[in-house]
């Protein structure tokens, strides 16, 4: 089964009136096709790239950088719009302190990746028997950098690290977090609006997906359905997750067969992008009527997730949103800390063009609160041998602090949430 952190997540659930118990769903809705939630979307400009490389370029100047270097990937999108792939051999971009950037790429795909570039015309190429660590050194030296330090964004593999100390031997090698992290941690309208749409898909997605459960399907049938419906819905790097009975005890599932049957605890983690921005949404439910025990969980999970969005406040850590998740419930008799049954993993994520990025709701995180921070809400609780419960919504801090992207469900008994 693929992680939840390698296909990225969210999800949203199924409304059902107490009079109307989920057993009563025993047929896939194909009554009506899925029409795509994207007419309205309206990508990142031009102008908005472009005013990111800008910041980039101050936050360089602060930090003592003198350039930067991003592979394929989010940051590259981020601040270029170009939507490449990793492989061995190299693209990469190049943004200098000052001047224009750059990209070097292999001779036979300069064409492909100027179709894929929103602005910029220098690009530089290399062929096989070349190495194109020398046109990166070009690059520098054409914006007259003759020494300094390059800064490689977080997730640039060794060899592409190795590859430009050989060929700069007078620069040193730092980290790009400082300037990443100042740009993509604080989202802006456009951006919020992207991830906006990618949690109505997937909410969306799971009120359709809810109607076709019924007993004896496995993960497997059930994560089916929910690709097709987030796909159909306009979502793109679709990834689920569906946990049944005791394997929803282990936040990442577990490889042992399940099937739905009745009085079971049915967990789904499911998400989508939306011009490369995500949704990370959660539901859990019971199949059939919930034990004393399954209610309990889920409501303290429920209010847990309040505690949070209490204590999420512009100014405060974000380490002590998770301080006072684990605080209640420690007083409901779980925990201490990470023990189980408890909470064994963070409150919440960052998140935004990268399922999980920083900063997170996590103990000892010292990064305070600012409008446009993203996070997931998520404190779960899980009992080994028996069941776990996680709810997940995903909220975005305002100048007066937080509010749901998707609202989480009031009850377990209509357990699908509104938008936010």
């Amino acid at each position: 089964m693929p992680s939840k952190r390698h296909l990225l997540k969210a999800a949203a659930l199924l409304a059902v009136a107490p009079a109307l118990p989920l057993r009563a769903a025993t047929s896939p809705n194909t009554d009506k096709k899925a029409e795509s939630l994207l007419a309205d979307v309206k990508p990142i400009s031009v102008s908005e790239r472009k005013a990111r490389v800008a910041r980039a370029q101050e936050l360089m100047a602060i930090n003592d950088i003198d350039a930067m270097v991003l592979e394929p990937g989010a940051a590259m999108l981020y601040f270029t719009g170009i939507r490449w792939w990793r492989s061995e051999r190299l693209t990469c971009v190049i943004i200098p302190r000052r001047g224009e950037l750059a990209v070097v790429t292999p001779f036979f795909e300069e064409p492909s990746v100027r179709e894929s570039m929103t602005f910029g015309e220098d690009v530089r190429t290399w062929h096989e028997h070349e190495s194109p660590f020398a046109r990166v050194a070009g690059v520098l030296k054409d914006r007259g950098i003759k020494s300094g330090a390059i800064a490689l964004e977080a997730s640039v593999r060794w060899f592409v690290a190795d590859g430009i100390r050989d060929a700069l031997p007078g620069f040193k090698l730092v980290s790009a977090d400082p300037v990443t992290r100042g740009c993509r941690m604080i989202k802006s309208p456009a951006e919020l609006a992207l991830m906006k749409k990618a949690n109505e898909i997937t909410l969306a997605a799971y009120g359709r997906v809810y109607k076709g459960l019924r007993p004896g399907m496995t993960p497997d049938d059930v994560n089916q359905m929910m690709r097709e419906a987030q796909s159909a819905l306009g979502g793109q790097g679709v990834w689920t997750m569906a946990l049944f009975g005791e394997a929803s005890a282990y936040p990442h599932g577990s490889e042992q067969p399940q099937q739905i049957r009745e009085g079971q605890i049915v967990l789904m983690d499911c998400g989508c992008s939306v011009e490369g921005y995500q949704s990370d949404i959660s539901r859990t439910f019971v199949y059939g009527e919930p034990s004393k025990k399954q209610q309990k969980i889920w409501d303290l999970v429920r209010e847990g997730q309040n505690v949070a969005l209490d204590a999420a406040r512009i100014g405060v850590t974000a380490g002590s949103v998770d301080d006072a998740v684990r605080a209640f419930y420690l007083k409901n008799g779980f925990g201490p800390d990470y023990r189980l049954p408890g909470l064994s993993h963070r409150t919440g994520h960052g998140i935004g063009m990268e399922g999980h990025e920083p900063v997170n709701f996590v103990r000892g995180e010292k990064t305070k609160l600012a409008p446009g921070m993203c996070f997931s809400n998520e404190p779960g609780l899980y009992l080994p041998g028996e069941f776990g419960v996680r709810i997940e919504d995903c909220l975005y801090m305002t100048e007066d602090g937080p509010a749901w992207f998707t609202k989480p469900p009031v009850s377990l008994a209509s357990p699908l949430g509104t938008l936010g």
